[in-house]
C-alpha cells in the first residue's frame, strides 16, 4: 500500500514557476514509476510527466508534448519524494495536479491532488 500526498500548488501569474512535491509512504519507493497527471475543469485527467525506474540506478523521464521543455520531473529516493518543477506557466496549465505511483503490476496509487491556478 502506498499513500501519496501532494503539495506546492497555488496561484501564479503566467510566466511564473511552481514546484510541486509528492511525498510517498510505503516500501520500495525507488522501484516505483512516479508520475504527474492533471485535470482541468470540465476535462479528463491527462498525463503530464513520468519518472520510470529502468533498473539499477537508471531512471527515465517522459513528458507530455504540452509541457516538454517547461516542466521537469525529478525524485529523491532518500526522501520518498517526487517533484514537478513547472516553469513558464501558462493559463492552460491551470488544473488539479495528481501524483501517481505504480510498479507495472496493474495497481495505481493516487494522491488527492493539489490545485495550480495560472492567471493571465
Amino acid at each position: 500500500q502506498v499513500q501519496l500526498v501532494e503539495s506546492g500548488g497555488g496561484l501564479v501569474q503566467a510566466g511564473g514557476s511552481l514546484r510541486l512535491s509528492c511525498a510517498a509512504s510505503g516500501r520500495s519507493f525507488s522501484s516505483y514509476t512516479m508520475g504527474w497527471f492533471r485535470q482541468a475543469p470540465g476535462k479528463e485527467r491527462e498525463f503530464v510527466a513520468r519518472n520510470r525506474w529502468s533498473g539499477g540506478t537508471i531512471y527515465r523521464a517522459y513528458y507530455a508534448d504540452s509541457v516538454k521543455g517547461r516542466f521537469t520531473i525529478s525524485r529523491d529516493n532518500a526522501k520518498n519524494t517526487v517533484y514537478l518543477q513547472m516553469n513558464s506557466l501558462k493559463p492552460e496549465d491551470t488544473a488539479v495536479y495528481f501524483c501517481n505511483a505504480n510498479k507495472g503490476d496493474g495497481v495505481d496509487y493516487w494522491g488527492k491532488g493539489t490545485l495550480v491556478t495560472v492567471s493571465s
